[in-house]
């Protein structure tokens, strides 16, 4: 991959090597069963979810299937917030994939970044419910280390004896986003040796769905589940919440060289901004992602006629889209490929920007770009050359990963080919 004469950055480019990764999401637990239902395109993973029996959004991207008992035993399994459960199981599947022996590191040297946004929904909704019920001295004495966002990354620190920094980035939906180039940034400078870091959410509760759908964020279509999340669909009508968690290993390109690692692909490039426009909704001519992107850009020391990818945000809402779309187009180009994971695992808040930066490395790496679930009609002023209806092959050596949250937060990952 060449570096762009043009485009300058503000330091030496830096790769960080992505050597482990690990997912659980509503496709599947794990990353062999979660990257084969993404690329197959196979529709949304949605069903009824009995937790939310009773408000009007009663649906939602859940993780049917997981059992986290094989790796946490039952006496440890009830003290954790399913937040918490399900990073552990992503962190110990990408760890494992790394190939790290924990017995060999030195765990000063190994850190833990995770995004997480709301913290132990489950929990706290069902404590303060014991609270109104039965009393004060009912509710339980873990209740606080149960509920506290910063947890999951303290969970996974306590799993692989990393004695490095741990942190817990929230920046609403860029979360995951932004904890991978946080980890990234822990490698540049020297602080870690090996940096854990993804995304993990457990939000589906009545309280937080509930106000998501007073907000009309959330898509209603109730007739063919399998079809509800449409990112860039002319018909499109919201996101499907969803649960789940993705870990990413971490290490300087020349580390995991040295050891013989396996390397899905680089992380070359982060940037971050703020819209400071509203609340919840995007900035309408898209300029504080627009500086994501370039900054992204500028720290790989790549030109922007270089990207051949986009995993965008696309969460299906009208506002997100159009908006994002225009911005690509502008900033980008006509020349990537675009795609959206969305339409399959739904809209996993904090843990989908770590959703996504394993489907692109797992894209680079493959040479396989998965479809956008669900897009049958592009909304006709979205100009950008989206990937629906089948995969595509394409051996790209550049890809962007977008993530966007609420209160204007944007973060941009860049990858390369290894």
């Amino acid at each position: 991959m060449g570096r762009s004469p043009t485009t300058a950055p503000a330091q030496a480019p830096f790769d960080a090597a992505i050597t482990g990764v690990g997912m659980v999401t509503a496709a599947g637990v794990g990353v062999e069963r979660s990257w084969e239902r993404i690329r197959a395109g196979a529709g949304t993973a949605a069903t009824d979810v009995p937790a939310l029996a009773g408000i009007p959004a009663d649906f939602a991207c859940a993780v049917t299937d997981f059992d986290p008992s094989g790796l946490i035993e039952r006496k440890q399994m009830w003290r954790l917030d399913r937040s918490s459960q399900l990073a552990l199981v992503a962190a110990h599947e990408a760890v494992t994939d790394s190939g790290l022996d924990r017995d060999s590191w030195d765990a000063t040297r190994v850190g833990v970044v995770l995004g997480n946004g709301i913290g132990g929904a489950a929990t706290w909704e069902k404590q303060h419910k014991v609270l109104l019920e039965r009393g004060a001295r009912k509710v339980s004495p873990l209740l606080v280390p149960m509920l506290s966002p910063n947890m999951c990354a303290g969970y996974v620190s306590m799993m692989f004896g990393a004695r490095g920094p741990s942190l817990v980035t929230a920046t609403a939906c860029a979360s995951g986003t932004t904890a991978v180039g946080t980890a990234r940034e822990l490698l540049r400078s020297g602080a870690c040796d090996v940096v854990i870091t993804g995304g993990t959410e457990a939000p589906l509760v009545p309280s937080l769905i509930t106000g998501f759908g007073q907000m009309r964020a959330l898509a209603d279509r109730r007739d063919d589940l399998s079809a509800t999340s449409r990112p860039f669909d002319a018909d499109r009508d919201g996101f499907v919440p969803a649960e789940g968690a993705a870990v990413l290993v971490l290490e300087r390109a020349e580390d995991a060289r040295a050891r013989g690692a396996t390397i899905r692909a680089m992380v070359s490039g982060y940037g971050a901004s703020a819209d400071a426009f509203h609340a919840t909704a995007p900035d309408p001519d898209g300029g504080g992602a627009e500086l994501a992107v370039r900054a992204a850009l500028r720290d790989a020391g790549v030109g922007p006629g270089e990207v051949d990818h986009v995993n965008a945000h696309g969460t299906a809402t009208v506002l997100n889209d159009a908006t994002e779309a225009r911005m690509i187009r502008r900033v980008l180009g006509e020349r990537p490929a675009v795609t959206s994971v969305k339409g399959v695992v739904g809209h996993s808040l904090a843990a989908a920007g770590a959703i996504e930066a394993v489907v692109t490395a797992l894209t680079l790496q493959e040479g396989h770009i998965p479809p956008t679930a669900n897009l049958e009609s592009l909304d006709p002023e979205l100009e950008l050359d989206m990937v629906f209806k089948a995969g595509r092959d394409l051996r790209a050596e550049v890809a962007v990963s977008n993530s966007f949250g609420f209160g204007g937060q944007n973060a941009v990952l860049l990858f390369t080919r290894a």
